[in-house]
């Protein structure tokens, strides 16, 4: 009898210890999140391959594509425009067929246009004649240079001795690198012809006291290679500028320009968007809604305001670009589109067919 009970607690005793053993597998095992975040911090921090910067973090594909850009909880979802015109870019810069018009080395002079606020870790390219001196503002005054937009002289805001706007090429090739792949990144684009015509007219024709190079050394160069009837006396003309801009030579003289041909040169050689992967990109033609988008999906929107856009100043003026192709040739009209069709394929602006045909 003593012995069944030995035997019996002995039964219960394996029983309990069974019960006990199974509750701690139960506990170990069963938080799925807890497992997935220890292997992705484990993952995250997995030595970098040979030849990787060290202070780079190797990132699967999906990861990198929005390296820098909303971080869940904090900012807005882009809205479908947003996406779509990303995609688009996207799609163009994988066809091979516009490779020599999408494509440009992230050199120094690409380097150059982009303006960094590492307070709030954002890049900016700039792209001439598309409101790029107000997105100048912003960023001076997140940077701390000025306590407001209001407050920033004019003449400051383009000397960049005095504007607290570090460019990206002053920063080490690890810190250049590390900026890429975490800020967040953006320019603003514009109908590419529209954007000469700002162009021409800000520099030949208005051309500030400041800026006297444009009309006394540029301008004669341009007149002397590019105009048919050399007996004419008059100053630059459009026509003198679209056939500059459509030679297929034109680097010869863009050598000599310097970084003033930044006013006309193309979004790819300015921002290198198929090498770069922005976070967003605005359009002009849409500031008044892009803008604000901008600021929010950049976290800054309570910091600072998008100065006041004067009504209808962004709106596409077909009968204004007409007026400047008329009496241009079609063979040089076609050599200009040629020259800037990445731009229109690259970010959805139609082709003007109603020049060219």
């Amino acid at each position: 009898m003593h012995h069944q009970w030995l035997l019996l607690a002995a039964c219960f005793w394996v029983i309990f210890m069974f019960m006990v053993a199974s509750k701690f597998i139960t506990l170990t095992f069963k938080d799925p999140d807890g497992y997935s975040a220890k292997q992705e911090f484990l993952f995250l921090t997995t030595v970098p391959e040979a030849g990787k910067l060290p202070e780079e973090k190797q990132f699967p594909e999906e990861l990198q594509q929005v390296t820098g850009q909303m971080l869940p909880g904090s900012r807005p979802d882009p809205p479908l425009v947003y996406l779509e015109r990303l995609e688009l870019m996207r799609n163009v810069c994988r066809d091979e067929a516009l490779k020599n018009l999408s494509h440009a080395a992230v050199s120094k002079f690409v380097l150059d246009r982009i303006f960094v606020c590492d307070k709030h870790k954002i890049l900016f390219c700039q792209t001439p004649k598309v409101g790029n001196t107000q997105w100048k503002k912003v960023l001076i005054v997140l940077n701390g240079a000025f306590p407001s937009i209001e407050e920033i002289p004019e003449h400051v805001v383009h000397d960049h001795e005095k504007n607290g706007l570090p460019r990206l090429s002053s920063y080490s090739r690890v810190g250049i690198q590390k900026r890429l792949n975490t800020y967040f990144k953006f320019f603003i684009v514009r109908d590419p012809f529209e954007r000469l015509i700002s162009a021409f007219k800000d520099k030949f024709v208005h051309n500030p006291r400041f800026e006297p190079w444009y009309r006394h050394d540029i301008a004669p160069s341009i007149i002397r290679k590019y105009r048919r009837n050399h007996t004419e006396t008059r100053g630059i003309q459009f026509e003198d500028f679209v056939r500059y801009l459509g030679d297929p030579h034109h680097r010869w003289l863009d050598l000599q320009f310097g970084e003033h041909i930044i006013h006309w040169v193309t979004y790819v050689e300015l921002c290198a968007p198929c090498e770069i992967k922005y976070s967003v990109i605005g359009h002009h033609e849409t500031l008044e809604e892009d803008a604000p988008y901008i600021l929010r999906a950049a976290g800054i929107d309570r910091l600072v305001s998008y100065p006041t856009i004067p009504p209808g100043i962004t709106v596409y003026n077909k009968t204004k670009v007409e007026h400047y192709f008329l009496g241009i040739s079609k063979r040089d009209i076609r050599r200009l589109y040629a020259r800037f069709e990445g731009d229109f394929k690259l970010f959805g602006y139609q082709k003007p067919d109603f020049l060219l045909n």
